[in-house]
C-alpha cells in the first residue's frame, strides 16, 4: 500500500535550523539522539501507555494541527547513500567462486542496487513512499522507504560537465579486469560527453602527474583518447597523491556554471604516501568544501579495497559504484552518465519517526556508516548524502507492531539542500498499519518483493562474520534462491535475474 507524499517545501528562513523534528509537516520540540548498535538500530518501546507519540495526518485527514514528537528511541536518522559498490563486488566475489568478506557486505547497497519504480516527483526534489508487507516472524513486518528524483533532462539541456579523472596505474592494476576495464570505461564515458564538457586526466602510481589539465572536449577527443590509450601500469598505490593532485587541478579547472566532480576510478589498494580515507581527505577538504566539488569512485579488481574507496566517497560528497567487465562499464558510463555526474539535492538526509502506540520495535537494515544523530536532521552544517536524477534510495525496516494495533506506524521525511542555492526543502509520506498486512511472497508487489531478497541476501552474507542479527522472516539460502527466480520471472528484469543466480551460487558456496 503506498501513501500519497505530503509536501513540506520550505526556505530556510521558514524553520529554526537546530534539532527540530517533522513528523507530518508540522515542528515539534528538539530531541535527543540514541547510541546505536553495531548491528543495524534496533529499538525496543518503552509502555506504550503513557509515552508521548506523534501521529501524523492520514490520507483522509485535513487539520494541519501541531502534533507532539515521539520519544528519542523511536526516531532513526541517516543520510543518504546511493552507493551500489558493495553488491558488485560481492557478486563478482561469489561469481568467482569465493565468498565475500562480512565487513564488505552492506545491505543498503544490495537494495540500492535494483530499480523500485517509485513514483516520480513533479519536480526537481524527491517523492517519498512508504509502504510494507509481513514476514512469517510472528509480529514483525518488512517496511519500505523509497526515495526518488525525477528523471534526468534530456542531454542535450543539462548543466555542462568538469570532470577530473583519477586514474591509479600502480603495479596491481596490471590484473586483466583493472587498468584495461578502466580505459574502456574512460573511452565511454568520453564519447557520451558533450563538447561543451570538460575534462582533466590525472595519473597515480608511486607519484602522481597531470596528464591533461581541465579541457574542453570540442576538438580535442583524439588528444583525450590517446591519453586514455597510452595508459599502462607502472609501480605502488599512493592513492593520498593522486586525490590530492585530481582536487587541484579540478579547483584550477573549476567552472562555477558547471557540475564539478573528482571521479576516482582505482582498485583501492593503498601501499604507499597516507593510505587512511580521513588522511587523504583532509588535504583536499578545504577543496571540496569552498569550491563544491563531489567525488565519483569507481571500483575494479578481484581484490579490491573497499573501505577505503568507500569512505573517500562518502566524505567526499560522492557515492561509488563497481564494475567488473565491459558491460557494467557501458551502463553505469553510458546509459546513466547524467544520474553519476549531475546533482538534484545535496546534504539529503531521512529521518523516520515511528509511534510508540502502535510500534513494539523496529530496526533499520544496513546504513551503520551513514547514521546522523536525531538533533542533527535539520542541521545543514551536518554532512548527508549527494543525489543525482532517476536516483533511488530505499531504506527497509523490521518493525514489529504492537498485538492488535491499528492506525498510524510511522512518517517518513526527506531534507535536501538545493545544489545551486542551497535552499532548504522536505517531503514526507506516513504508512498506516493497514499497509504493512500483505504477505511479502504472495501479495506483496514484485519490485518490493525485489527488495526484500536483495535485503535477507546481504542478511545471509553478513551473519556469517558473527554481531550480525539476521532480518526477521529470513529464509535458507536455497529458499531465498527460489523466490529470487519466482521474482526474476515476474520482473523480467536481467538484473533480478542476475540476483537470482548469484544467490544461487552462493548458497552453494555455502553447502
Amino acid at each position: 500500500m503506498r501513501l500519497r507524499a505530503r509536501s513540506c517545501t520550505r526556505a530556510v528562513a521558514a524553520l529554526a535550523a537546530g534539532g527540530l523534528l517533522l513528523t507530518g509537516c508540522s515542528a515539534a520540540e528538539p530531541v535527543k539522539s540514541q547510541e546505536r548498535g553495531s548491528s543495524g538500530s534496533r529499538n525496543v518501546a518503552p509502555d506504550a501507555g503513557g509515552a508521548t507519540a506523534d501521529r501524523a495526518a492520514g490520507e483522509g485527514e485535513s487539520n494541519g494541527a501541531e502534533r507532539t514528537a515521539p520519544p528519542a528511541d523511536y526516531l532513526s536518522t541517516f543520510a543518504l547513500d546511493v552507493d551500489t559498490a558493495s553488491y558488485g563486488f560481492a557478486r563478482r566475489t561469489i561469481g568467482s567462486g569465493r565468498l565475500p568478506d562480512p565487513k564488505t557486505v552492506r545491505p543498503e547497497e544490495f537494495v540500492n542496487s535494483f530499480r523500485q519504480d517509485y513514483r516520480s516527483p513533479a519536480g526537481n526534489g524527491f517523492s517519498v513512499t512508504a509502504d510494507g508487507a509481513r514476514t512469517s516472524a510472528d509480529g514483525w513486518s518488512l517496511m519500505r522507504v523509497g526515495l526518488t528524483t525525477a528523471a534526468p533532462a534530456p542531454d542535450s539541456v543539462r548543466k555542462p560537465a568538469a570532470l577530473t579523472f583519477v586514474v591509479d596505474i600502480s603495479g596491481s592494476m596490471a590484473e586483466p579486469g583493472r587498468l584495461d576495464l578502466v580505459r574502456t570505461s574512460m573511452e565511454l564515458m568520453t564519447d557520451r560527453l558533450r563538447d561543451d564538457d570538460s575534462i582533466a586526466l590525472v595519473t597515480f602510481s608511486d607519484k602522481a602527474k597531470t596528464r591533461i589539465p581541465m579541457t574542453r572536449l570540442g576538438g580535442q577527443r583524439t588528444r583525450v583518447r590517446e591519453a586514455i590509450s597510452a595508459l599502462r601500469p607502472d609501480s605502488s598505490t599512493n592513492v593520498e597523491a593522486g586525490v590530492t593532485r585530481g582536487y587541484d587541478e579540478a579547483v584550477k579547472g573549476l567552472r562555477a556554471e558547471a557540475t564539478n566532480r573528482v571521479v576516482v576510478l582505482s582498485d583501492g589498494l593503498a601501499n604507499s604516501g597516507d593510505t587512511s580515507a580521513d588522511g587523504i581527505l583532509e588535504r583536499v577538504a578545504k577543496a571540496r568544501k569552498d569550491n563544491g566539488i563531489t567525488l565519483f569512485g569507481v571500483g575494479v579488481g578481484s581484490d579490491y579495497g573497499d573501505q577505503l574507496m568507500e569512505t573517500l566517497a562518502d566524505r567526499g560528497d560522492g557515492h561509488t559504484t563497481y564494475v567488473s567487465d565491459p558491460e557494467q562499464a557501458r551502463k553505469v558510463f553510458c546509459d546513466d552518465l547524467p544520474a553519476q555526474i549531475d546533482l538534484r539535492a545535496r546534504d539529503a538526509k531521512a529521518q523516520v519517526a515511528f509511534d510508540p502506540r502502535t510500534v513494539e520495535s523496529f530496526r533499520l537494515i544496513g546504513y551503520e556508516n551513514r547514521r546522523v544523530a536525531d538533533q542533527d536532521f535539520r542541521n545543514d552544517a551536518v554532512d548527508g548524502g549527494e543525489v543525482g536524477p532517476g536516483h533511488s534510495v530505499t531504506a527497509l525496516y523490521a518493525v514489529r507492531t504492537r498485538p492488535g494495533a491499528a492506525g498510524h506506524v510511522a512518517t517518513a521525511t526527506v531534507r535536501w539542500l538545493d545544489p545551486t542555492t542551497r535552499a532548504p526543502h522536505e517531503e514526507s509520506a506516513a504508512v498506516e498499519v493497514a499497509g504493512l498486512t500483505a504477505r511479502t511472497w504472495t501479495e506483496a508487489d514484485a519490485r518490493f518483493q525485489v527488495t526484500a531478497v536483495a535485503a535477507y541476501f546481504a542478511s545471509a552474507l553478513r551473519e556469517r562474520g558473527g554481531g550480525w542479527e539476521p532480518v526477521p522472516g529470513a529464509l535458507p539460502l536455497d529458499g531465498l534462491a527460489d523466490r529470487a527466480s519466482g521474482v526474476a520471472d515476474m520482473t523480467r528484469d536481467t538484473d533480478v535475474r542476475a540476483l537470482a543466480d548469484t544467490v544461487r551460487q552462493a548458497a552453494r558456496l555455502m553447502g
